[in-house]
């Protein structure tokens, strides 16, 4: 199928999402810093909320959320932040709260805002879970290119001295662990937003960490992924009975249905409206300008974020037709 234009989408993505560039550029680190007061969703779950903003240099890149448990023996962390700035920080509040070591990090996905605080919890001597489709993250050229970028764009918190860090334990399947004297339920629920997406649910608490499956409060990022799976793995988080979702992005809910359905909603009205432009051969330009969107405008991140999304969607959909789906 003949494209009727091009642009340089991943050097886009690089410029705008890991930060705004010159802006970034121009903070200290005198600037006020983003708080990470840990917030009580159920007795002795916490998590600690994300700014629903770009990461950059003002942030510490702070736009994720992190969740933790503490359990009999150790406190149980899911995702590490998104620099080793905030992840300090972040122990640091942790340790107010328990003088219990963290034993265990889950990620539920290989992703730079999620990812980049993890040496902070390796080097305390934390065990690191992932799935094992993080690996294929580790090794590509993408993971270092980001990485480099981060280490302008947020300078001092990302620099020379960050790192990638790989799992101790990579799992592929639905696994049950005893972690700090907590029963952990660990899923794959991928490919979805990522390849390696995993939810976690501790039943003793009622409560779900669902990574990026679920944005609440604002749109999500799209990227590379298969938006149909992402819908069916929607209503697999519904067959949990919790008391508390963690999302990925956004506050905490106790009515996950809600959330869910917003990002279903948004997820469904993209593959609708840019697969009709793919299959009429529509340039991806004419749709994005005739698509009403009147009803995601308002949303916080639409304008960082709708383009991309709706233009990933746009390929997807046209591969997609290829296959014959």
């Amino acid at each position: 199928m003949k494209r009727l234009f091009h642009i340089n989408w991943f050097g886009f993505f690089l410029s705008v999402w890991v930060g705004l560039g010159a802006s970034g550029a121009t903070a200290t680190p005198a600037s006020p810093l983003p708080d990470v007061t840990p917030i009580e969703v159920a007795p002795d779950a916490y998590y600690v909320q994300g700014l629903a903003a770009l990461g950059n240099s003002k942030n510490q890149n702070f736009i994720s959320n992190s969740g933790f448990v503490v359990g009999p023996q150790g406190v149980v962390v899911v995702d590490a932040l998104g620099s080793p700035a905030v992840a300090e920080r972040y122990v640091s509040e942790i340790k107010k709260i328990t003088a219990l070591p963290i034993t265990h990090v889950i990620l539920t996905h290989y992703h730079a805002d999620h990812v980049y605080g993890l040496q902070v919890f390796k080097d305390m001597g934390a065990k690191i879970i992932a799935h094992e489709s993080g690996k294929l993250y580790l090794q590509s050229a993408d993971a270092q290119t980001r990485l480099q970028a981060s280490r302008i764009d947020m300078a001092p918190w990302v620099n020379s001295d960050t790192r990638l860090v790989a799992a101790d334990q990579w799992i592929s399947q639905s696994t049950q662990l005893n972690l700090a004297g907590l029963r952990v339920h660990i899923d794959p629920v991928g490919p979805a937003h990522t390849p390696d997406d995993l939810s976690v649910w501790v039943p003793e608490k009622k409560v779900l960490f669902s990574g990026d499956l679920i944005f609440s409060g604002r749109l999500p990022f799209v990227g590379k992924a298969d938006s149909s799976q992402w819908v069916t793995s929607l209503d697999q988080l519904l067959k949990y009975d919790a008391v508390a979702v963690v999302p990925g992005h956004g506050q905490w809910s106790a009515n996950p249905r809600q959330d869910i359905a917003m990002v279903r909603d948004y997820l469904l009205y993209l593959r609708d409206q840019m697969g009709r432009a793919a299959a009429d051969l529509v340039p991806f330009e004419e749709a994005y300008e005739r698509t009403d969107w009147r009803a995601w405008s308002g949303v916080p991140m639409f304008k960082h974020a709708n383009r991309m999304n709706a233009y990933n969607t746009y390929l997807l959909k046209e591969q997609e037709a290829l296959r014959g789906q």
